[in-house]
């Protein structure tokens, strides 16, 4: 779909690596596959010049980058021992006039912060947090919509050595709670109302319920919102930092950043909730910088000269992700609102400020699709790289983006919030196939184990990542003996200990990934086990299908049949020949196997709330089980309908 030419590879910064890495080891690591197997075979050689290269700030140099854990062992592992560092003195922008967050929200304004302003307000706020108690270990929370003030409340509690933990306002009482009141956090940042696809949300209520249950809470921080009423006994952020006009002008505040461990932690991360309580998953300080910057600077060879605007929540590791794009120079646009805003939705946004990097999902290209949006009107002439994640993303993206956006390198990306990071992303010295993310990363092992807990090229099995990395999560909370954290992840397969993540990929010849889905919700019909991705990608590529589901299903002493559930665009119809011509379809693209048993149509497809189709809930409703923990979806009463053909389907 898109190919480098030599110079645009010779002016990237992962080539520009590869020669500073060929240079100070005397290799010769100029070749991609060079380059990678290096980098996963010599982890302590490979991290030290990596850190060296993106530039991390030290209080105090390692005296050793790498001790590996016992033999056989993935935790154990130890990282720049005796190196000491802030996360946020590595993240913070220079103090000065320069823009470096755009923040916009629907129907109001635009703010522009400066370097100078946002330094300044980080220093207001680390103060504040200070005079209310707030010490190094102790947790920081945000129930934020994804604005500036998100960024700065993150980076004025880890300048303290503060742990940060956020999500987002629609989650709702009892979704926060359920994540909040596990962590015990001293303060909390609370959006107190927002607007969204141009209806006004007052958050009020859920902050008064959660101010009650949460114990630990000693203060609330307010941050204004379209409904300005304002609690007498809530302090707001305008409140702490004064006036912006007053902060761009101000000569720089001096911030005293403390001094943390490489392992320090920094992040408190969520999992889904679909299964149950959400788990706490703690990420540290050095591994998840490091990671970021070099998946940024790197792969996604993000510079002082772009502006990057990721479509996210303050409830997805994405947010995390994207703010660690201030330590490589590079300017942000956070946006809260509808995708739909303006008259070609967030494409309006690119074209109106300048944007160089999109972030985005599989579902917003659809809804672009959908909507017969062709952005390439809007003359995109800054960007330059689309980057893509939340779900496989489909061949018929990348065709889509080529022809109705611009031919620009699209790089689908693939971790997760275990890893606060990606295990595969773009590459800006490689070609870009349809359909494949580009290559692993670098430091990543990763590869595709069958049952048998075999490597397979160019087939099908589970993502696992056989060494040890430097963000790998540096404990769950509530675990004391590490039993929930070994069993997320390295028991799966009996014979060895590898990190085994739960999707379902293949790697081709030439080492490009495609990813099928979660593995937990791979169909198996007659013993041959098939990705749900590799039928949304058929079933979807049809203009009358929105959206579609796969399940696996079995009827009583029968074996497992493949059930599809498809949410039909508003202007088209169901009808027997469309579920005919969907089976063609899926016979043609795919194999007979692929074929589902049957097909049902569906009022909506139910969705986590960081926008991922949760297949195990809609089977759970099928079979007429209790669904633990429904408020980590974002349209749970859609599960009703499921519910109901389930009935239907037992008798």
């Amino acid at each position: 779909m898109w190919k480098p030419s030599q110079s645009s590879i010779e002016q990237s910064e992962m080539y520009k690596f590869a020669k500073f890495a060929s240079t100070r080891t005397h290799r010769d690591l100029i070749a991609w596959q060079k380059l990678y197997d290096w980098s996963i075979t010599e982890s302590s050689e490979f991290w030290q010049l990596c850190s060296e290269y993106v530039h991390i700030q030290w209080k105090q140099k390692a005296h050793t980058t790498y001790i590996a854990p016992p033999h056989g062992k993935m935790r154990g592992a130890q990282w720049f021992v005796g190196g000491t560092l802030n996360f946020s003195e590595n993240i913070l922008p220079p103090p000065d006039d320069r823009i470096v967050i755009v923040s916009l929200g629907e129907n109001t304004p635009p703010a522009l912060i400066t370097g100078r302003q946002l330094h300044n307000e980080v220093a207001k706020l680390a103060q504040y947090l200070k005079q209310c108690g707030v010490q190094k270990n102790d947790t920081v929370s945000g129930v934020l919509c994804n604005s500036y003030h998100a960024i700065a409340a993150m980076l004025a509690t880890t300048s303290l050595g503060a742990v940060w933990s956020s999500c987002s306002p629609d989650f709702g009482a009892e979704a926060i709670i359920d994540r909040l009141g596990q962590i015990n956090p001293k303060v909390c940042f609370f959006t107190l109302s927002y607007t969204y696809n141009g209806h006004l949300v007052d958050c009020s209520s859920t902050l008064e319920e959660i101010s009650r249950r949460i114990p630990s809470l000693k203060k609330t921080i307010g941050i204004k919102g379209p409904k300005t009423e304002i609690s007498a006994n809530i302090r707001t952020y305008e409140d702490i930092v004064g006036s912006s006009t007053e902060n761009k002008t101000l000569a720089p505040l001096s911030i005293d950043f403390a001094e943390t461990n490489f392992d320090h932690p920094v992040y408190i991360l969520f999992s889904s909730g679909t299964t149950g309580i959400p788990k706490c998953i703690v990420h540290g300080a050095g591994g998840t910088l490091l990671q970021h910057k070099k998946e940024l600077i790197l792969h996604s060879n993000l510079s002082n000269q772009d502006r990057m605007f990721f479509f996210t929540t303050c409830g997805w590791m994405m947010w995390n992700w994207m703010v660690s794009g201030l330590s490589t120079g590079a300017s942000l646009l956070v946006y809260e609102g509808s995708p739909r805003c303006g008259k070609m939705g967030l494409w309006q946004i690119l074209a109106d400020y300048e944007v160089t990097v999109f972030g985005t999902s599989p579902k917003f290209l659809s809804l672009s699709q959908n909507e017969n949006w062709i952005p390439k009107e809007l003359k995109l002439t800054s960007l330059k790289s689309i980057l893509s994640t939340g779900s496989p993303l489909l061949s018929d993206h990348f065709t889509w983006v080529k022809e109705n956006v611009k031919d620009i390198p699209v790089s689908s990306i693939s971790g997760g919030t275990d890893i606060v990071s990606c295990f595969m992303l773009g590459n800006p010295i490689l070609p870009v196939y349809a359909g494949e993310i580009q290559s692993a990363g670098l430091g990543m092992a990763i590869a595709a184990f069958n049952e048998e807990g075999n490597s397979v090229r160019e087939q099908k099995g589970e993502l696992v990542c056989t060494k040890p990395f430097v963000c790998m999560p540096i404990y769950f909370l509530k675990d004391p003996d590490g039993n929930r954290y070994h069993e997320a992840y390295f028991t799966y397969f009996a014979n060895k200990e590898v990190w085994r993540h739960g999707d379902y990929i293949s790697i081709s010849k030439h080492g490009g990934i495609t990813v099928y889905g979660r593995s937990d919700a791979t169909l198996n019909p007659g013993g041959v086990r098939i990705g749900s991705s590799e039928l949304y990608r058929s079933v979807e590529s049809l203009s009358e299908v929105e959206d579609s589901l796969a399940l696996s299903y079995e009827f009583q002493k029968g074996d497992p049949v493949i059930l599809l559930f498809v949410k039909m665009r508003s202007d088209c119809v169901w009808s027997e020949t469309l579920a005919s011509k969907i089976k063609h379809t899926i016979r043609k693209q795919l194999t007979a196997r692929h074929v589902p048993h049957s097909i049902f149509s569906v009022r909506e497809i139910p969705y986590t709330r960081n926008g991922k189709k949760v297949e195990l809930a809609a089977k759970q409703a099928l079979y007429g089980e209790n669904i633990p923990n429904l408020s980590a979806l974002s349209n749970a009463s859609c599960l009703e309908e499921y519910a109901e053909i389930g009935k239907k389907l037992s008798h």
